[in-house]
């Protein structure tokens, strides 16, 4: 019994547990969105997507997060851009800004290998994070919820019908700019924990695993958000016995 709560007597390890519950839950809610939109495959261009913003800052000597979340955004711009103004389809406009966006990351990296550490970015690194990392993804995290708590509702319609959306009075592309811009930040936070290859796990296994469940949204989000924030605790907590 002893050899189970092990984990807790360590402040890393407690640290990096209630840390990836968060962000975790984060994601998952953001997730069902996804998977009511049928967007799941933005989260993965995204996560992709901020290569080149992470490698660019520590080139710069800036924190990775700012540079992640610039583009991130530029990404998410260029998306909804492309999706508005151009005939190419939703699958299309992902795999172009995903392979864009990832390619020029990697030859950043090529150009100065020694001043990017390209492990950190793929893969993450939650055991290393540093208090003021801590602090940056809990604002990240809470901000996140608070305005996703907030908004839910003007979110759930705008992307069950549009048109609708807009005779009752709700700004459609505003409250799209605002959902990309939490998935941006949350991609950033979730950087750190699991890396850009595993991101998508984050913003698609949630939902999809609560949209198997229910058929009410409220519902699904509540599934998603509890299944989100446990996998990615018990994730961390199993860890510390498997490496």
């Amino acid at each position: 019994m002893s050899a189970l709560v092990e984990p807790f007597a360590y402040g890393y390890m407690v640290n990096a547990m209630w840390v990836s519950a968060l962000v975790g839950a984060t994601c998952a809610f953001l997730s069902a969105f996804l998977m009511l939109k049928g967007w799941s495959l933005i989260g993965d261009a995204l996560s992709h997507s901020i290569v080149p913003g992470v490698a660019g800052a520590y080139m710069l000597g800036v924190p990775f997060s700012l540079g992640a979340f610039i583009a991130g955004g530029l990404a998410a711009g260029a998306m909804l851009f492309l999706n508005q103004r151009t005939k190419l389809k939703e699958d299309a406009i992902i795999g172009l800004i995903f392979t864009s966006f990832f390619g020029l990351g990697l030859f950043m990296v090529s150009l100065w290998p020694t001043s990017v550490n390209i492990q950190t970015i793929v893969l993450g690194n939650i055991l290393a994070i540093t208090p003021a990392d801590t602090i940056q993804l809990v604002i990240i995290s809470g901000v996140s919820l608070t305005i996703l708590f907030a908004k839910w509702k003007d979110l759930m319609v705008t992307f069950f019908d549009e048109n609708h959306a807009r005779s009752i009075g709700l700004r459609p592309s505003v409250l799209k700019v605002l959902f990309f811009t939490l998935l941006s930040a949350s991609t950033v936070a979730a950087l750190q924990t699991v890396g850009a290859f595993l991101v998508i796990a984050m913003v698609v296994t949630p939902g999809a695993t609560a949209y198997l469940l229910t058929d009410r949204f409220p519902r699904l989000i509540t599934i998603s958000v509890a299944i989100g924030a446990l996998t990615s605790f018990v994730g961390a907590y199993s860890s510390y016995f498997l490496d």
